[in-house]
């Protein structure tokens, strides 16, 4: 099983195109990071002190990510994935069972440290999705305002941060010889993509057999 690893600023479309493509290539499994982010007490205290501090990787549960691809990779039967409620701040999780036999299956890892998890990223294929910053300001209002009931001045405030941390970082840590670059709207290169990803899944196949 290849893992695509899908990465891009907030509003940038990874959960748009993580959906697409885990419609597209049967049971392939999706972790989404930002399901992942902590609710102790030292983290909800530095998010009054330190607005973007969900921006950042401290924010996040790592090794309980790093726990769910390793169990995947040995095709554990029943995996934990966490689920988090950004209104009430409350991280939980569950244990859901999983099917091996599809073909054409990928492991999907979606979200702003998608690029950030410690992983050797030399074998992953690797995704940036790209999108105006002003765009990706309009879709991030609408969620936030939606999903996780913030006010524009909040929204601007978070958006702008996180924003200039997602490229410094992307710069910093991430592999920029293998990269796929994509507006996940743009049809010709979504197809584009979902070719390249058909050939990948065939050799994988073919080496299987």
């Amino acid at each position: 099983m290849k893992t695509i690893v899908i990465t891009g600023p907030s509003g940038s479309g990874k959960t748009y195109l993580s959906n697409q493509l885990s419609k597209l290539f049967d049971n392939s499994i999706v972790i989404k990071t930002d399901s992942y982010y902590r609710d102790n007490i030292l983290i909800r205290y530095l998010s009054i002190l330190l607005y973007d501090i969900y921006d950042r990787p401290l924010s996040i549960k790592k090794n309980e990510i790093k726990k769910a691809i390793r169990s995947i990779y040995n095709k554990d039967r029943l995996i934990s994935f966490y689920t988090y409620d950004f209104r009430r701040k409350h991280s939980s999780n569950k244990k859901i069972s999983i099917n091996y036999k599809g073909k054409n299956q990928f492991l999907i890892l979606e979200g702003i440290f998608a690029h950030r998890i410690d992983l050797n990223y030399q074998e992953t294929i690797n995704i940036v999705c790209e999108e105006s910053k002003e765009i990706c300001f309009k879709r991030r209002l609408s969620r936030d305002q939606l999903e996780r009931g913030r006010d524009i001045r909040e929204v601007n405030k978070r958006f702008i941060s996180s924003w200039d941390l997602f490229y410094k970082n992307l710069k910093k840590n991430f592999n920029h010889n293998n990269q796929i670059r994509l507006n996940p709207f743009d049809q010709n290169s979504y197809d584009k993509l979902v070719l390249i990803l058909q050939n990948i899944s065939i050799k994988n196949n073919q080496k299987n057999k």
